[in-house]
Formats: structure tokens, sequence, C-alpha cells
């Protein structure tokens, strides 16, 4: 379902490094020729930006400018890591490591744990609800099978923000996050979460990233090792990085400037889970030297799904707005884009089914065709629905491929037939590599003919049939090919990932699309309260909802239909409208009032001459030491105080009730929680450092410039022993 699937499944790897750059445009050619310094590729959706980034890893490897053991590629899923890994085997590059942030940490951890811990390594859990839901017992706070799935919500946005339990209530109050129960609840079962893993001896993923940031600020001989070994880095998908994981690049990176990074701040779509496009969006400003390139060439849309989608973000607001891409179309001109209004839900999704039927019986493969929708309870109405018209369905985010037990079955079996073909009568009347591999899976399940029906059995085929089309495609591209070279080539995609098309009309939510791509899409529910969805209040938060709609637009290659219904069930009330998102580009409609500023163009921008060696270069952090024993400092909570919670404290005890008085009156003034003034820890921390000024104030972890301003004097007067009141009459 990418650009990959139109093109041979099996190319001939380039004869040479000039050969990897034939076929790229003059910007991907630019990405893949910068090979030195910081790069920065900013590309709109379908602009080939996988294409152009591993093009540029293989061109620097053939060309010996990059050692294949030197790079290291990140992303974000094991699904683009995969493919990463796949398209780079293609171009004569293997060796590279693609992997994903926590992926590349996680090796790392387990290789430096003996070294720099010592004893065995907790061992990784994989799910954290369980251990929420003992925490919540330990805590006696009933909480239900969703209660339980937000508050894990709030567990990993807090430890990808670097915010401790104690800094909870405040982070939350200070970024506008919706907390799902009360702030300070969150907080203890935040609190009691930890406990329970410490118990156990456990860690969970966000850990991963803690422990090995923790590990390379701590020990700068296991971090020059590191450095040693990976020497040149791209980063995908740059406007999704959290800050914990730009603090894991740039403890990986050190001094250095050897870094590519590729995004699009107007695919920016997690930023509930801590995705931030501030690091890609100051990329210039960090990296004065860097050369910026920008892909704006759409080879994947016809130019009418490219009008609308740039039609979306011409009313956009905010910084990515500021910063967007104007797509052009590439492609030959396609049909409009259909919008339809359906009277409730029900008749929404049969409509959608119906239409899909007529396009498969015309000759659409099930496979190219999908249906997405912004929340994963819209699911259950559109698999009736298509299980009603006889239509294949996959639902996106299921099982890994090569992780089902009927490919892993069809394995063993192929592995088996390869090794001991010769005694196999089911291989005595077959010859070419197609029908061994159909007679061998017929004793699996597999069948000229699929199923009637749907669900497991049906699901079970569908996943066998990719295999017998896989075969046929091999051996197209590789005649003479045998059954061991298949199972070779299976054995190398299992270890990539690199999963073949299965099938099925495609379900999924809008943000588990990203990265994907389809002839046919389907966008349903497009309604005022689902798209935005209605707990989408502030301005950015409504922003981010057009840019989830913006990812869904773009990833149809040609047909795009777009529907809403009036009710939610049958006979309901029609009170319902069409997203606003939708107001002056579906016929019929008027334009809400926007900016319509114009895009950012394609093209290249060199670093500013003379400034690659002299760059400002980010401030290497010295690690944090305890200023009584001096201990290496990892805990947020303890690097507020600058001393490990067990030394001693020579905090200013009148002081320090002092202040605590003070923070309860302005709590009460201003009907807010007192922690939401400042928390214990950092009063603590004003306590033991009794401030003579405001630099010394805003030193202080846990003090930001919006709390300095608002109680800085008073809490300097308290400091110089003066009440603030005192301190308002002398000024």
């Amino acid at each position: 379902m990418t650009a990959a699937t139109h093109s041979t499944l099996f190319p001939q790897v380039p004869d040479s490094a000039d050969a990897v750059l034939d076929g790229l445009d003059p910007e991907q050619r630019e990405v893949a020729t910068a090979l030195h310094g910081p790069v920065c590729v900013l590309a709109g959706a379908g602009t080939g930006k996988t294409r152009a980034i591993t093009h540029r890893i293989a061109y620097g490897v053939r060309a010996g400018v990059l050692h294949p053991s030197s790079v290291l590629a990140v992303t974000f899923t094991n699904r683009a890591a995969g493919e990463m890994r796949g398209r780079l085997r293609q171009l004569g590059a293997a060796g590279v490591q693609a992997r994903t942030f926590h992926s590349a940490a996680l090796r790392q951890l387990q290789y430096f744990w003996p070294k720099a811990i010592g004893g065995s390594m907790p061992r990784l859990v994989d799910r954290k609800i369980q251990l929420v839901a003992d925490a919540a017992a330990a805590c006696r706070i009933r909480l239900d099978r969703g209660e339980l799935r937000d508050v894990t919500a709030e567990i990993e946005w807090s430890k990808v923000t670097q915010t401790v339990p104690a800094d909870y209530a405040p982070a939350v109050a200070k970024s506008g996050r919706d907390a799902p129960r009360d702030p300070a609840e969150i907080a203890q079962l935040y609190a009691a979460y930890e406990d329970v893993k410490r118990e156990r001896s456990v860690i969970d993923f966000e850990d991963v990233l803690l422990l090995t940031v923790a590990v390379l600020q701590d020990r700068h001989d296991i971090a020059e090792q590191v450095r040693s070994q990976y020497q040149h880095f791209v980063v995908d998908e740059y406007q999704d990085v959290s800050p914990l994981q730009q603090r894991l690049l740039d403890l990986w990176l050190g001094e250095r400037d050897s870094l590519c990074v590729v995004g699009d701040a107007s695919q920016t779509i997690y930023s509930f889970t801590g995705a931030t496009p501030d690091h890609l969006l100051d990329f210039r400003t960090r990296h004065p030297g860097a050369t910026v390139v920008k892909l704006v060439r759409d080879y994947r849309s016809t130019p009418q799904v490219v009008h609308l989608a740039n039609g979306l973000l011409s009313q956009a607001k905010g910084r990515a707005a500021d910063h967007r891409l104007e797509l052009v179309s590439q492609r030959a001109p396609g049909p409009e884009p259909v919008y339809t209004e359906y009277t409730d839900e029900p008749a929404e999704a049969e409509g959608a089914a119906r239409r899909i039927r007529e396009l498969i019986d015309s000759g659409v493969p099930a496979a190219e065709i999908a249906v997405l929708f912004r929340t994963n309870a819209q699911s259950e109405t559109y698999e009736q629905a298509l299980a009603d018209a006889a239509v294949p369905y996959q639902l996106r985010g299921a099982e890994r491929f090569f992780d089902r037990p009927e490919v892993r079955k069809a394995g063993v079996a192929l592995r088996g037939a390869a090794r001991f073909g010769g005694n196999d009568s089911l291989l005595d009347d077959v010859v070419d590599l197609p029908s061994q591999v159909r007679a061998v899976l017929s004793g699996e399940g597999w069948t000229p003919r699929p199923p009637a029906g749907s669900g497991a059995v049906r699901e079970r085929w569908e996943s066998l049939a990719a295999l017998v089309n896989l075969a046929q495609d091999f051996a197209a591209a590789k005649p003479g090919a045998t059954l061991a070279d298949l199972v070779a080539e299976l054995d190398e995609r299992a270890n990539a990932q690199h999963a073949p098309t299965v099938q099925g009309v495609t379900l999924a939510s809008l943000h588990s699309a990203k990265g994907l791509e389809w002839d046919v899409v389907f966008l349903v529910g497009v309604a005022e309260g689902m798209m935005p969805i209605t707990y989408a209040k502030t301005d950015e938060q409504i922003e981010e909802e057009r840019r989830l709609l913006y990812v869904g637009v773009t990833r149809a290659r040609e047909h795009l239909h777009v529907s809403w219904s009036l009710s939610r069930s049958p006979g309901g009330r029609p009170n319902r409208r069409p997203s606003r998102f939708l107001d002056g580009l579906r016929p019929g409609s008027t334009a809400t009032k926007g900016r319509a500023t114009g895009g950012g163009a394609g093209g290249i921008e060199r670093g500013i001459p003379g400034t690659r060696g002299s760059a400002p270069r980010r401030v290497q952090r010295t690690p944090a030491r305890c200023r009584v024993c001096g201990r290496t400092l990892t805990d947020a909570g303890e690097m507020k105080l600058m001393r490990c919670d067990d030394c001693p404290s020579d905090m200013n005890e009148g002081l320090y009730e002092q202040l605590r008085e003070w923070r309860a009156e302005q709590a009460r003034s201003s009907g807010q929680p007192a922690f939401c003034v400042f928390t214990d820890r950092t009063l603590v921390a004003i306590a033991e450092a009794a401030p003579d000024d405001e630099h010394e104030l805003a030193r202080i972890p846990g003090v930001g410039m919006r709390k300095l301003n608002r109680y800085g004097a008073d809490v300097l007067a308290i400091c110089a022993g003066q009440y603030p009141a005192e301190a308002t009459d002398q000024d």
C-alpha cells in the first residue's frame, strides 16, 4: 500500500553509486547527495520522502562516504523501519540499522546494562494496563476498562514529556491538557504505578528511553562508545519527536552535526502522546548551516485530491500552518472527490459498502480500497456492512503479518517442502514454483476459491492467499527460482517485517492510516462532533483535527469519497452538519473566513556560508550532580532539588512555612489547587536556595517565566524576610 507496490516487487540492485540516483527528481537528488552536515527535508504528503532518504543512505554507502554499520536510521513504527530496511536491501545497502527509537534504545540498554548498572536487566512489560490496575487497587481507586486506558495514556504522556508524578498536575495545567480524572488523583496513580514496577523489578517502554538517556548522560565512556559506532543519523517523521526522544537523539549525536531529519509539520497528529513539531520547525535556528530541501511534487494523488488537501490547509492557523507546503500534483487529472450525505450512520456504512462492492466487481483490487474513520468505535458498523455485502476486509493495527499463526505454520511447511520435497507426494505432479507453493499451502487451508463470509476462517485464507500471490510475483521476477529461494526471501521479509499485501478492504482509524496509501479512500463520519471531535476545544486541538483530516485526504491516490450522516441512528433527530473543515471546499458550501496564506514552494535552501563550522551548537548538558554527595542525578524530582532525596537538607524551615502559608493564600484567592501555584518540591527547592534576585529564582526548576512574572516579587520578598504586602507598600 505504498508507492513501492506499483513498481517491480523484486527490482535489480543498482550496479553503481550513480545508478542509485537514477529516477530521482531534482529535489530528491539534492537530498540524496547532501551527505555532510545537518540536512532538513520538509516533505509534503506523497512527495517521496522515504525514497529520497533511502536513496541518500544507499548513495552514501555505495559511494564509500558512509559505512553501513555507522548509520542509524530512526523512525516511529516497526512497519516503517521494516519497509526502510527492505528498500535499503534492494538498493544494495544491507547492513544499515533502521529501527524505532525504542528498538535502538533497547538494544543499547541490553548491551550496556551489565557494565553500567550490573546484574540482570529488569523484565520489559509490553502492556501497562494490568500494572495500572494494580496501582489503582493499591490506592483504593476503582477504574473501569476505559478509565484504565485513559490513565495509562496519561502516564505515557508524562514520561515522554519527562514529567514526574509530583509535577503532573501543574504540567497538565500549563499545557492546557484535558485530564480524564482529577489531576491530583492521576498523579497519585502514576506514583503508585512506579512503585509497583519497582517492587516487581519490571520496566515499561518509556523506561527504556529514560534509562538509556540516564546511562548515556552518566557514563561518558559508554556515550563515546555509542558515538564511535553510530556517526550518521537519519530521523524520519521528525515532526512526531517527543522531548524525551529529542534528548536521546542529542546524546547520540554529542557535538556532531551529521544529522538528516525528515518531516512535515502539517502531518503532526500525535501531540496527545507528547509529540511536537517544534524540533522540526526550529531546526534551521539550531543549525544555521543546515541545508533545507522542500519536497512538494506529489506523485501519489491526482490534482483533484491535491487541490482538496491544499484547500484544507489554506485556512489553517498556528505555527505549523505558517510552514505548510503547497503540494503540486505530478499525476494526470482524475475524478473529483465525491461528497455524500446520509440520513444516519447505518445508511452511511451501507452506502459505502455498496459502492465498494461495485468497485471490486469492476476490477478494483480490494487491497487498494480503504475506509478511514475518526475513532475505532466506528469500525463495527462498517465491519457489519462490508460482511453483509460479501466484501473481504482487514482491520488495520491487527497482528503483524509474519506473526500470525497461519503464516508461521505455512513457513514451516514451505521450509520442510524445500528440504524434503523429493519425498512429498503433493509435489510429484508440479514443476513450477507457484504450483509448488499452492500444493504445499493447500494442506494448510488454502483453496483456489475464498471461503464464504468473513471472520477468522476468511482472515486465515487471506493470509495464505497473500503468500501464494507473493510466490507468483517472485517466480516472475526471478525465473528459475526454487522453493528454497522463496523460503530465504520469506525469512528476509520476516526479519524486515516487509509483509505482502493482503487482499481485503482496509478499515482503519485516521491515526493508524498515516504512512499508507490506497487507490480509493472513503473518509466517513466527516461531521461536526466527529471531525473535529467533540472534545477538541482549544485552537491548537482544532488545528490538529484539521491536520488529521488532511492526512486522511492525502492517503487517496485517485478516488476520494467523503461522507457524513445527519443522525446517529435510523429515525434519530437530523441535527448534525458536515465538518466545518469542508466549508468552501464541498459543492454548495461557503468558505469560512481564513487567512489563505501562500504555502511554501519546493526547492533548496543552502546553509549560511561559513557557518557549518561556526554554527551555534547545542549546549552539551553536563550531568546533574547532588550538591551534597556528588552522585549523578537522574530522577527529575531530585534534579529539581539538586540533591538526593536521602541526603541532608539545609532548608530554612521557617522560610518554608512562610512560603506554604503564602501559597495557600494564593490558591484561595485564585480558586485553584495549591500545587498549581508551586509544587511542594519546588517550595522546598526555593527554601533551600533562598534566592536573592530574579536570576537566582529563575534557575530553580519549576519556576518558569510565567510564574516568575506572577509570583516572583512575592517569593523574593518572603525570602528577604518581608511579607509581600510590605514589599508592595515600599514599591
